[in-house]
């Protein structure tokens, strides 16, 4: 299923500034409010499709999250009870002038008929909200950490050690990073988030992996790409070369007679290693045919020689 265009639900560019977010906002649930359109369920989905896109929107992390993965990327990343974690319905509702906030949203929502009181939150960690009569305590606010690699690096299992501010405090966690993780993974510890403001259990730590560019290799899914150069005359009569793979090692490339430039020569199971099962992908090494740039006398005669001989 499709993600939601929340720029398109609140009718704004995705250049718009948080003031003309909010103006949007305010103008658009004022217009769907559920006190204006008694009955009218188009306007009640439009009113929490605005809310959604504003609890989203108006966030500077979540925004940025939903820059990055795109509509359809977030939507698969992040629950509704992530986006509306921390957002405060009773404050936006007091700000805008609307009455029943909290009321409103318990009719919406899934779990906000359970205790909801305008806390902050949603569902059912949303503040001191009751869950079959128990009560539950919100949670506190997950946190998200850019983590990059090397290409070598995400070739093998690896621990990292990661620091991070929380709470006024510099928190250290390690973290272990599965061989062949690629970038825009991302990696939960969980409790290592930030502390609940009611007590409840911490937050969770995410952390987003980001793989640097190579200097040899182009990473193609669990595949790999590397360019070797070789002369012309190697390619026309043939030849041997050494390329380097991911692991550190070395293997001979046999390249044969007439090998035209841009050839792909495969080396099975010398690519990145399968993080979702076993095996790794291949590694293609892609010829390169260098042309002298000048010719000697005798490479000109030479030249000559070949082109008389129909080369």
């Amino acid at each position: 299923m499709p993600g939601k265009d929340y720029y398109k639900i609140l009718e704004v560019p995705r250049t718009a500034t948080q003031k003309e977010i909010k103006k949007s906002y305010r103008k658009l649930a004022m217009k769907y409010h559920p006190d204006r359109n008694k009955g009218d369920k188009t306007a009640e989905s439009k009113f929490k499709d605005i809310n959604e896109a504003y609890a989203v929107l108006s966030n500077e992390e979540k925004r940025k999250q939903y820059d990055t993965f795109g509509a359809e990327g977030f939507g698969r990343r992040f629950s509704q009870e992530d986006i509306f974690r921390d957002f405060d319905f009773s404050n936006i509702f007091k700000e805008f002038g609307f009455g029943g906030g909290g009321n409103i949203f318990s009719q919406f929502f899934e779990g906000a008929g359970q205790g909801f009181h305008g806390a902050r939150g949603y569902g059912r960690d949303a503040g001191f909200q009751g869950f079959q009569g128990r009560p539950q305590m919100m949670k506190g606010q997950d946190l998200t950490y850019e983590l990059a690699l090397t290409l070598e690096e995400a070739a093998a299992p690896t621990t990292k050690v990661i620091s991070y501010r929380e709470g006024g405090k510099q928190e250290t966690v390690s973290v272990k990073v599965p061989a062949g993780i690629s970038s825009g993974k991302k990696l939960r510890l969980s409790g290592k988030g930030a502390a609940s403001p009611h007590g409840g259990p911490n937050g969770d730590l995410y952390v987003l992996i980001r793989i640097l560019d190579h200097p040899v290799f182009k990473r193609e899914g669990d595949d790999l790409v590397l360019t070797k150069e070789i002369k012309f005359t190697e390619a026309l009569s043939g030849s041997e070369t050494e390329v380097p793979t991911i692991d550190q090692k070395t293997l001979r490339l046999k390249i044969p007679p007439g090998t035209q430039n841009h050839a792909k020569f495969r080396m099975k199971n010398f690519g990145m290693p399968r993080m979702d099962g076993d095996g790794r992908g291949d590694a293609y090494v892609q010829v390169s045919i260098a042309v002298p740039a000048k010719l000697s006398k005798k490479q000109k005669a030479l030249l000559k020689e070949m082109e008389e001989a129909g080369f």
